[in-house]
């Protein structure tokens, strides 16, 4: 909830790093073409806008920079510099007061500083929760020793906690100071440190009133905000290193005359023979020397139908190679490669969307400055006025009481707990806040087509029509694959009485092969199983067809369908009529993303796009002036959930998907969607109201506060009732009526949905 300066926030490892010599900067860096390099700094402590301000300024700034740029999400600067002279660039960001070291993406050890925010959070709840009773007590008329001595305790209890909760605050504010700055730190630092020094002179010289509690609970609602913050921050980050994760770890490569070495990924260099077994990830960008498979690339397109491959095909980083090995030449090194290239792209994309400031935090940037110069303002006046510095101070620690951040600090959160409930309750998780406000700032969707319009798993829809005996003998053989289709088929195995199968083998590419009784059965690609049948062409659809044949004659045909969402088409008409257009992007072809389109009512669709090129259209809408709201379940997906203003995937996308996406909805109905969007648009509304709330109280207590009129009793009760009365509005959102989405879906094809045919 509060903005930092270099040291609020701890280093996530204790130890501090050397700084690096010019050779292990240039090790490190990476060649942009011609003289331009690019370096990647990790700086632990970078936290707010002001800190991505100092920064990029202070190594725009040095000679031969080009440009500086910070993604607050993974903390992590990238400079570009030209020339073979290495800018002194951590030099400048230690006389700035941030402590850097190379970027590295490999996450290592425990998160000290959520360990640390949590802690600080516990001991100044604790401490504030204790010291409220203790003042409750003094409030309802303790008098003379019993009084003291409830202070007392109340004071022995809120030095620890200032201390170390307080200290998160005391060093930012401290190391501001040190290199000539202010930040929002400094007073709140000012401001408990006052409020304690007041309560303990009271409390020595027999005070009627101590004022330990306005301390305590300032800390504590400031540090509920800035762990919610880090929390967010480092989700956007395990998204990068588990995207980075996804790369292969080494590689087998192919030596003269026979022989094999195992190198490490970043030791593979361009012109490499490298040998991928099934079943491995293809480590590199690559051209195809020998063999023939099937592989999923997923990574790559989106598009769960595996693609044949053989002598000749480029391949890219990131593909599984499912049934058979290939030897390829690599073409790039990893660092050059599309997973690398993946990385980059979120990381770009993140860091343009981190530049929203959440609602909490503008009103958060505000309170301290407000508070505490209305503050000092009527201790001024009140020394003019009647020379008494007693009363003056008395007056002005009341003013600090009656603005305790409490309804401005509940005003948001608690609206944003209560629809996080509501949502979790229709089966949809919400990330952070910031997710929602974004929401109901949207007025553009773009949905991926395969596995989030669609289901993404292909389905026998003939089954009925099929032989049973003969459906029988190809599930028989298809249990033997891990081919998608040949999954659908296996499912429909039987236990009935059937031809025993002798040496099923699997050819890539092509489809499975076996023997039984001096007869020969395929199930596969119709020009290859069929080769006495061979009828020429494709299906209707353009996918080929599956069949099964005994001795070169077709026995059987297979159709598949991937079925569209149940409910699809009435969420996207929910998003029509709350005036959110639909596009729709796929890595498929033209005519299976014009099938689904047709189904579903969507009027612009984009086919056959890289994961590039989903980010260029995303970017492209945000630049024409839309807040895009993205829906996506593929790992090539991940870039352009980034890219958007805010973004949603399912419960079956990709572990980075939901990592990067702020919602994820858990089950197989898109009406998650709509419901999320009207939701976070009612909670919009309550948060305005709340805040408008906190606003009004403040506009009527302070002043009143300020002359005189309100006794510290008086002000903890006015502050009371004004949280009871934001939390009160906040509940008004359990009554939103919309009925939740349907726990599953229909079986059976849903009423206008496509039958898309597809095939090995």
């Amino acid at each position: 909830m509060s903005c930092c300066a270099p040291g609020a926030e701890m280093a996530l490892d204790l130890t501090v790093a050397a700084t690096p010599s010019s050779d292990e900067i240039k090790l490190a860096s990476r060649s942009l073409g011609g003289d331009l390099h690019q370096t990647d700094v990790s700086v632990p402590s970078v936290h707010c806008a002001a800190c991505i301000h100092t920064i990029e300024t202070a190594l725009g700034k040095l000679e031969h920079v080009e440009s500086a740029r910070v993604n607050l999400s993974t903390k992590r600067v990238s400079i570009r510099w030209r020339g073979d002279v290495v800018p002194p660039m951590f030099a400048a960001l230690d006389r700035s007061g941030y402590q850097a070291h190379l970027f590295d993406t490999e996450v290592t050890g425990k998160d000290r500083t959520l360990a640390e925010l949590i802690r600080a959070v516990a001991v100044a709840g604790f401490a504030a929760g204790n010291i409220m009773l203790l003042s409750v007590s003094v409030w309802s008329g303790a008098e003379g020793a019993t009084r003291d001595l409830f202070h007392w305790v109340s004071a022995l209890i809120a030095l620890p906690a200032l201390f170390f909760a307080g200290g998160i605050y005391f060093r930012s504010a401290a190391n501001a100071l040190r290199h000539g700055r202010m930040n929002m730190d400094v007073p709140i630092a000012v401001g408990v440190s006052l409020a304690y020094a007041m309560s303990l002179f009271e409390t020595i010289n027999h005070g009627e009133h101590a004022y330990f509690d306005a301390s305590v609970s300032l800390l504590f609602f400031l540090l509920i905000g800035r762990t919610l913050d880090h929390v967010m921050r480092e989700r956007a980050r395990m998204a990068v290193n588990g995207l980075s994760r996804l790369a292969a770890r080494g590689a087998v490569v192919l030596r003269g005359e026979g022989g094999r070495d195992y190198l490490p990924i970043g030791e593979v260099e361009p012109g490499m023979r490298l040998l991928i077994a099934a079943g491995e990830r293809i480590p590199v960008d690559g051209t195809i020397l020998s063999g023939a498979s099937d592989l999923d690339c997923s990574l790559v397109s989106g598009e769960s139908t595996p693609r044949t491959v053989g002598s000749g095909s480029h391949i890219q980083a990131g593909m599984l190679n499912l049934t058979g090995p290939l030897t390829i030449t690599a073409t790039a090194a990893a660092k050059d490669s599309f997973l690398a290239e993946m990385v980059r792209l979120m990381e770009a994309a993140e860091g343009g969307r981190s530049k929203y400031r959440r609602i909490a935090d503008r009103v958060s940037s505000l309170y301290a400055p407000v508070v505490h110069l209305a503050a000092l303002l009527t201790f001024l006046g009140w020394m003019a006025a009647s020379g008494d510095w007693h009363q003056a101070i008395t007056i002005a620690i009341a003013v600090l009481i009656i603005t305790c951040p409490c309804a401005l600090g509940l005003a948001v959160p608690i609206v944003q707990v209560v629809a996080a409930r509501r949502l979790f309750e229709a089966g949809v998780m919400v990330k952070d806040g910031s997710a929602m406000e974004r929401l109901a700032m949207i007025d553009t969707a773009v949905f991926d087509k395969t596995g989030t319009l669609t289901l993404g798993q292909p389905r026998l829809i003939n089954a009925s029509s099929v032989d049973p005996t003969m459906l029988a003998i190809a599930a028989d053989m298809a249990a033997h694959s891990h081919h998608p289709f040949s999954k659908a088929i296996a499912r429909f195995a039987s236990a009935s009485a059937q031809p025993k199968l002798e040496s099923v083998t699997e050819h890539p590419g092509l489809g499975m092969e076996a023997f039984t009784e001096g007869n020969t059965w395929r199930l596969g690609r119709r020009g290859w199983a069929g080769w006495k049948a061979r009828t020429g062409g494709e299906g209707k659809h353009g996918y080929g067809g599956t069949v099964l044949t005994k001795n070169g004659l077709i026995v059987a045909t297979f159709a598949f369908e991937d079925a569209v969402r149940a409910d699809a088409r009435q969420a996207l008409g929910m998003l029509k009529t709350n005036g959110v257009s639909i596009n729709m992007l796929s890595g498929d072809t033209a005519k299976a993303c014009s099938e689904v389109a047709g189904a579903l009512g969507i009027e612009r669709y984009v086919p056959s796009l890289l994961p590039s090129g989903k980010v260029e259209w995303v970017e492209a809408l945000a630049r024409a002036g839309h807040r895009v709201l993205m829906v996506g379940d593929g790992l090539n997906d991940t870039p352009a959930l980034a890219a958007a203003h805010v973004s949603i995937a399912p419960a079956t996308a990709a572990d980075v998907g939901r990592n990067i996406a702020d919602f994820v909805f858990l089950r197989e109905s898109l009406l998650a969607v709509p419901l999320a969007l009207e939701i976070s648009r009612k909670a919009g509304r309550l948060i305005r109201q709340n805040l408008a709330i906190a606003v009004v109280y403040n506009a009527i207590a302070v002043p009143i506060a300020i002359t005189g009129h309100v006794t510290p009793l008086i002000a903890a009760i006015a502050m009371s009732a004004s949280s009871l009365l934001v939390i009160g509005n906040a509940m008004r959102l359990q009554r939103f009526s919309r009925a939740a989405p349907r726990e599953s879906m229909s079986q059976g094809r849903p009423a206008g949905a496509s039958v898309l045919a597809q095939s090995r």
